[in-house]
């Protein structure tokens, strides 16, 4: 199983990015995706879930209304529209698979972790 995470970058305040993770070598529709983030010095955190068929999201406080998850279960690959970035954003951002929504908005149960990519917002 690979999850490999893309789409970071160096943005200024108030920019947007997209980040996407692209699956292979299971059966994508069968997990709920999500997002996760460590900024240097922190622990990572959650920060998105998106259910298997896109029927549920839910978003850690700090990013509600600014970021938002989706997939695409054809091209088994999800996504995390991320505008009016701040530069407390700043942090690599993981994506991961687990078979259990509330599992993995809590962090744990994660079945697999893809590697990260960077997002560097400056002030």
């Amino acid at each position: 199983v690979q999850l490999q995470a893309s789409g970071g970058g160096l943005v200024q305040a108030g920019g947007s990015l997209r980040l996407s993770c692209a699956a292979s070598g299971l059966t994508f529709s069968n997990y709920d995706m999500g997002w996760f983030r460590q900024a240097p010095g922190k622990e990572r955190e959650f920060v998105a879930v998106i259910s298997r068929f896109s029927l549920n999201t839910y978003y850690t406080d700090s990013v509600k209304g600014r970021f938002t998850g989706s997939r695409d279960n054809a091209k088994n690959t999800v996504y995390l529209q991320m505008n009016s970035l701040k530069p407390e954003d700043t942090a690599v951002y993981y994506c991961a698979a687990a078979t259990s929504y509330q599992r993995l908005a809590r962090g744990d149960g994660i079945d697999y972790w893809g590697k990260g990519t960077q997002v560097t917002v400056s002030s």
